[in-house]
């Protein structure tokens, strides 16, 4: 047999590198998108983006108001209110009590303990905040009537809730990276006093939806077609009109449809509350967020441009703003660690005429509302009255 020559060794060798290379991107971007996995499977629900630090239980006070003390992290001394969820527990916290912080262990953060609605949150237990308050649904969380129904997708039946109002234009939610349809139960309660019906529909890759084809996480275009079908659903069954409010890739997806859709013409208007603008910048810090190594990036944003059939592409909109023709409430904040703040400052400078943004400070991705739940329903109010 005649010996491989040095060219047909080195093609071999070289084909083997991309091979591997082409492997360990897509297993980082696998890892990056994916959504987010509880440690615990049993009680915590989904992880969203930016919300993975987990902390300790370092003490709990029945002082009044009641206390939690928790391991100091960017995290837990974010400000405003938000879940506290561990293994078969489930609380909500409140601002931080900087008083008690001041004279706490310099490890320690202490936040107002506002409610327990599942299990004990007692000292030592593995912890983590989550811009989620609320367990189960509209009903059995806020006393609310709804409906559980589901919207023909096309990858198969979509679950949604549906809560009934006057009006004839719906709004209608999108959630984003690693949270799941509960994150609208933060502002239903406020939705349900303006009168508006709501839809909130589950999106491929929800755990109690069909599974995505590639199984990894959305970054806004593909998630656009089971918005699409929601708005669908609603005209179908007598809105008139719809006002999408997403976050995160949620936010991505409504642009998506307001600028692309064919029922682009039945959207009043958008609320985006910390919209994903560059992909490549949020697969970044994703990544990063899951300890991917850095010099695996590159591949892993090449793998997720291969798996697209194109390079990741920004919303129309960001693109060709001129495309955007509803008017739109845009919640962002700089110190948001996913999503670049910058994005939605240009888009909003691109079409001063129709884009009103509103910065929210110390906020962390998707959490805006957390941050100022008052202030973020004046604003609601404001926007959405006039195009109801």
């Amino acid at each position: 047999m005649r010996k491989p020559t040095k060219a047909a060794v080195a093609a071999s060798t070289a084909l083997g590198v991309t091979v591997a290379a082409a492997a360990a991107g897509r297993l980082a971007a696998g890892r990056a998108l994916r959504p987010g996995i509880s440690r615990h499977p049993r009680g915590e629900g989904p992880v969203p983006a930016g919300f993975e630090e987990r902390m300790t239980v370092h003490a709990r006070s029945a002082v009044q108001p009641p206390q939690v003390a928790l391991t100091r992290c960017l995290t837990a001394d974010l400000p405003g209110t938000y879940g506290l969820v561990g293994r078969d527990v489930h609380a909500v916290v409140g601002h931080v009590l900087h008083d008690a912080t001041h004279t706490a262990p310099a490890d320690s953060v202490v936040r107002q303990l506002r409610r327990v609605t599942r299990g004990d949150p007692t000292t030592g237990a593995d912890v983590r905040l989550t811009p989620m308050l609320h367990e189960g649904d509209p009903r059995t969380a806020l006393g609310l009537e709804c409906d559980d129904i589901e919207i023909p997708g096309e990858l198969g039946p979509l679950p949604a809730w549906y809560v009934p109002g006057d009006r004839q234009t719906w709004v209608i939610t999108a959630h984003g990276l690693g949270a799941g349809r509960g994150l609208a139960l933060n502002i239903l309660p406020h939705l349900h006093h303006l009168g508006t019906p709501v839809l909130v529909p589950a999106r491929r890759g929800d755990r109690d939806a069909p599974d995505r084809p590639d199984g990894t996480g959305p970054l806004g275009a593909g998630e656009r077609r089971d918005l699409e079908a929601a708005v669908r659903h609603a005209l179908e069954r007598g809105a008139s009109r719809v006002l999408l409010h997403g976050w995160s890739s949620g936010a991505t997806a409504a642009l998506h449809v307001a600028a692309e859709s064919a029922l682009r013409g039945s959207v009043a208007g958008l609320v985006l509350d910390s919209p994903v603008l560059d992909p490549e910048a949020t697969l970044r810090a994703l990544a990063g967020s899951r300890g991917i190594p850095r010099s695996l990036l590159p591949l892993a944003v090449r793998a997720v441009e291969g798996r697209a059939a194109r390079r990741p592409e920004r919303p129309a909109v960001c693109a060709d703003p001129d495309l955007l023709n509803v008017p739109v409430l845009l919640v962002h904040g700089p110190d948001d660690t996913v999503a670049p703040w910058r994005a939605s400052c240009d888009l909003a400078d691109a079409r001063p005429d129709l884009v009103t943004l509103h910065t929210v400070p110390r906020a962390q991705h998707a959490a805006m509302w957390n941050a100022h739940p008052r202030g973020y329903e004046e604003l609601l109010s404001r926007f959405l009255t006039p195009l109801l």
